[in-house]
């Protein structure tokens, strides 16, 4: 067993504190906007679009994921108290609703700057996967979102997990299901980047993308503990079946050109 015992908070002064969750959140933001300058440089894409592009991604992000978990995972309790909803220093963010509202921010982006969506898409998916593995990062340092107990040998003694945590896991090793899945965000980050995945037909990238994303999550659900009562007598949680839709899309865009193009089958001759 593995006893983590990680200070949330990097630092704080009086009532002002900074943590990890929030530190790496905004680095994600940062890093991405690295990626992203020399992806439009690359390319020949003009950079003063660039923070126009960081800003919807911002607000696509935070609302889509604010709304995503009132509406997926506490409806009922945001009905009845509606003006906590923008509340979001209170916690609540949902990844299925993050994606959401990148998908719209970043459609309208591209028919305000005349830009193909699915170039967009295709190289947006880069800096998000590696988002993923920092905030999931960050979930860690918050002892949250982790796993059912487990008797392996990397299982983890959260033992600043949230007080809803606690009753079914006090002081067992559980799955560390935030490292699982920022490891499979590096591991897709890091095939996003590959020398084949340039090469790919417009679409293909942000297809393998959400497959591979959304199937690591839809498995890795599995071995998480219910985040809502509700959620206790179903066969597939809430995370598992909004996994699903993304799945399905980007099994779409994976395959959609195969029927036209033999010769897609080697990477090497993507167009």
């Amino acid at each position: 067993m593995i006893t983590w015992n990680a200070d949330p908070e990097i630092f704080s002064v009086g009532m002002f504190s900074i943590r990890w969750y929030s530190a790496l959140f905004a680095l994600s933001f940062v890093l991405g906007y690295f990626i992203m300058r020399k992806i439009f440089k690359k390319e020949g894409v003009p950079v003063k679009m660039l923070f126009r592009l960081m800003w919807c991604m911002f607000l696509g992000t935070v609302v889509g994921a604010r709304l995503g978990h009132c509406l997926f995972y506490e409806p009922a309790y945001y009905m009845q108290n509606p003006v906590e909803i923008v509340q979001i220093w209170r916690g609540g963010l949902a990844s299925h609703g993050a994606g959401v509202g990148i998908l719209i921010a970043l459609y309208i982006f591209s028919r305000v700057e005349r830009l193909p969506y699915l170039w967009i898409l295709d190289r947006m998916a880069i800096a998000v996967a590696l988002a993923g593995f920092l905030i999931r990062t960050g979930n860690l340092f918050n002892s949250e979102i982790f796993g059912l107990p487990t008797d392996l040998p990397w299982g983890f003694e959260f033992v600043r997990s949230p007080d809803w945590y606690r009753p079914p896991v006090n002081a067992q090793p559980c799955h560390p299901t935030q490292i699982y899945e920022a490891l499979s965000c590096l591991a897709i980050f890091l095939w996003l980047c590959s020398k084949k995945m340039q090469k790919s037909f417009p679409g293909f990238r942000f297809g393998i993308f959400l497959v591979s994303l959304f199937t690591a999550r839809f498995l890795i659900e599995f071995l998480k503990i219910s985040q809502v009562d509700f959620e206790s007598g179903m066969m597939l949680n809430m995370g598992q079946l909004l996994s699903v839709p993304f799945i399905v899309c980007g099994i779409y865009l994976t395959f959609r050109r195969f029927r036209t193009c033999s010769t897609l089958l080697n990477f090497n001759r993507f167009a």
